[in-house]
C-alpha cells in the first residue's frame, strides 16, 4: 500500500510538470512536505477542468464525467482503498489521483464542500457562455478559483479568515488575468467571461472578436477589466508576507506572474487576439531581483 501510495503522489507531480500554465504549481518554492498535496490537489482540478472544456463530447456525457468524479471524490476521502478503474473519459491515471488526494484530504483535514465549489464551477462552464454583470463573474471565480488558494493553505497548516480573504482576492485576481489572457481562446470555445454590462459600457460588439478586430471599444473594456484585476491583486498582496518559509516565496512569484501578464496586455494595448500575452524564460531575471527586493508595501 505504501508503494501504491508513492506511485500515486508521483503520478500526480508528473500531471503538474507536464501541463503548461503560467504560475507555479507544485514547484520548487513549494515547500517540500506540501509539494506532493499541491499536484494531487492540481491533479484532480486539471482532470475536472479538462472534462468541462472537452467540446467534442456532448454535455451531458461532461456533466456525467463531472458527476462521476464527485463521486470519487466523496468515495476517497473516506477509503483507503484503490478506487475503480477509470471509467469511459476519465484520465488513466485517475486511480491514482484519487489515491493520493484521498490522503491529503484525510492528512490534511481538508473540507469537501472546497472541493465541490470547484466541481459546481467547472459544471457551469459546460452550460453557461456569457456574464450578465461583474457580480457573476466574480460568484463563478469563488468557485473556480478561491477553494485552490484555501486549500494551500489549509495543506500549509493555516485557517484563519484574514489569509482566507487575502487568498480570495489574489486568486480571483489569476483568475481574471488567464480571462483576459484567454479572450481569443475561450471565445473559440464559444464562451465570454467580460460580462455584458462592461461590454456594454464601451460599445463592445461580439461581431468585431468573430472577425479578429479588437477595436477601440473592445480595448477599452479591457483596460477596465484588467485595473479592476489589478486592484484584487493590491488587496490580497499582504498574504505574500503573512505566511512563513518557503510558502511565502511561492505566493510571491504567483504574485509578481500575475501582475506580470496584466503588464504584458497592457504593452499590447490589450490586443489579445494577435498574441496572447504570456510568461517565459525572458521574465525569470525580472522574476528573480523582484523576489529579491520585495517589501512589505
Amino acid at each position: 500500500m505504501v508503494n501504491d501510495l508513492e506511485s500515486a503522489y508521483a503520478s500526480c507531480e508528473r500531471d503538474a510538470r507536464s501541463h503548461y500554465e503560467n504560475f507555479p504549481v507544485a514547484s520548487l518554492l513549494v515547500p517540500r512536505a506540501m509539494r506532493r498535496h499541491v499536484a494531487a490537489l492540481y491533479a484532480f482540478s486539471r482532470a475536472a477542468d479538462d472534462f468541462a472544456d472537452e467540446g467534442t463530447r456532448p454535455a451531458a456525457e461532461r456533466h456525467q464525467l463531472l458527476d462521476g468524479w464527485r463521486a470519487r471524490l466523496r468515495d476517497a476521502a473516506v477509503a483507503r482503498a484503490p478506487g475503480p478503474s477509470p471509467a469511459a473519459g476519465e484520465p488513466a491515471n485517475s486511480v491514482e489521483i484519487f489515491l493520493a488526494l484521498g490522503e491529503t484530504i484525510r492528512q490534511r483535514r481538508l473540507p469537501l464542500p472546497l472541493f465541490e465549489d470547484l466541481l459546481s464551477a467547472f459544471r457551469q462552464d459546460v452550460s453557461v457562455t456569457r456574464y450578465a454583470a461583474w457580480g457573476d463573474v466574480l460568484d463563478y471565480s469563488r468557485r473556480s478559483a478561491n477553494p485552490v488558494g484555501r486549500l494551500v493553505l489549509r495543506i500549509a497548516g493555516y485557517d484563519d479568515r484574514r489569509l482566507d480573504a487575502w487568498s480570495d482576492d489574489i486568486c480571483s485576481a489569476l483568475q481574471l488575468t488567464n480571462f483576459w489572457q484567454d479572450l481569443k481562446v475561450d471565445f473559440d470555445r464559444g464562451r465570454i467571461y467580460l460580462p455584458a454590462e462592461e461590454l456594454r459600457t464601451h460599445g463592445a460588439a461580439e461581431t468585431d472578436l468573430a472577425s479578429g478586430q479588437v477595436t477601440p471599444a473592445w480595448r477599452a473594456a479591457l483596460a477596465a477589466a484588467v485595473a479592476r484585476t489589478r486592484a484584487l491583486f493590491v488587496a490580497g498582496r499582504p498574504l505574500c508576507s503573512a505566511v512563513a518559509g518557503r510558502l511565502k516565496h511561492e505566493l510571491r512569484a504567483t504574485w509578481l506572474g500575475g501582475t506580470r501578464v496584466l503588464s504584458r496586455i497592457e504593452q499590447a494595448d490589450f490586443d489579445v487576439v494577435a498574441r496572447r500575452p504570456s510568461l517565459g524564460a525572458s521574465d525569470l531575471p525580472w522574476l528573480a531581483w523582484r523576489l529579491a527586493s520585495w517589501t512589505a508595501r
